[in-house]
């Protein structure tokens, strides 16, 4: 199954990250230091373990270096560790992995061809920063390719892939019943990423699910950079009845239904974003 980032997945916080550097989610605190610990902290630890294991590895074997680097400050960048506008310090970098700057500049490049990244000769690398309009109107686009995706995957998918739709939509359930922003935000973004990828998979289509990926990444980017705290984590109810609403198009195997349904759940994002931002406001 092409997926943009695993299949299923547990959405337990100690559930291992998708990317090196997963969001810290607040969850018990250590009396003995007052200081607030998180749900994450262990698979955190896991998370800087692999990457000295993977730079290691690489020095070892003679692979580039720059692959580890993008994979790395790429789950950073999806997952909201960086502000949008925010400087990427190459030399903070360079030192935190204890590497040259080329394997940095070669990993920031590629971010750069993502549009995640700019690099602006004799400024620096600073996070790309979208306008409102931007925004809406790659929702917009997102939406429509998605809904071409989901009608096919209906007049494709298997009884297996049926069943593995349903999983993830359980672990998104189970996600709704959590009182913590941290841990719904976090654990929709993996279990969101999986539900599509499983419709991906239905499409029995490389181009397709290949193309989208690109796409997921600057969406979760743009959800992540909005300058939202815990983005969509208030909106987990609607979110998962437009799952269910485009389960059912694909399980009854009609193709208008799911790629209407796909584009309004695509597309409901920007408000969902919207209100949430707004709700922020208000609150400060």
């Amino acid at each position: 199954m092409h997926s943009q980032e695993g299949s299923v997945h547990d959405c337990s916080p100690d559930a291992a990250p998708i990317f090196l550097d997963a969001r810290r989610i607040r969850s018990t605190v250590d009396p003995s230091d007052h200081c607030t610990m998180t749900a994450s902290d262990a698979a955190q630890d896991r998370a800087d373990e692999a990457t000295a294991a993977a730079v290691a590895s690489v020095r070892l074997t003679g692979a580039r270096l720059s692959s580890v680097l993008y994979d790395t400050l790429k789950g950073r960048l999806l997952e909201g560790a960086y502000a949008a506008g925010e400087k990427i310090v190459v030399e903070s970098i360079r030192q935190e992995f204890g590497v040259s700057k080329q394997p940095v500049m070669d990993a920031l490049r590629r971010l750069s061809s993502d549009k995640l990244v700019d690099i602006v000769p004799q400024v620096g690398v600073q996070v790309v920063s979208y306008s409102r309009q931007e925004v809406e109107d790659f929702f917009t686009l997102f939406g429509g390719f998605e809904g071409t995706i989901a009608g096919v995957a209906a007049l494709r998918r298997t009884d297996a892939q049926l069943r593995d739709l349903d999983a993830v939509s359980a672990n998104v359930d189970g996600l709704i019943s959590s009182d913590d922003g941290a841990v719904r935000a976090h654990g929709y973004r993996v279990q969101n990423r999986n539900f599509h990828a499983v419709i991906h998979a239905m499409a029995h289509s490389r181009i397709m699910a290949e193309t989208s990926q690109r796409m997921w990444d600057l969406s979760d980017f743009l959800i992540n950079t909005a300058g939202v705290d815990n983005p969509l984590s208030s909106a987990l109810d609607d979110r998962q009845h437009d799952h269910r609403s485009i389960s059912e198009a694909i399980r009854a195997g009609n193709a208008r239904w799911a790629r209407e349904a796909m584009e309004h759940h695509i597309v409901g994002t920007v408000e969902v974003i919207r209100h949430e931002s707004a709700s922020r406001n208000l609150a400060g």
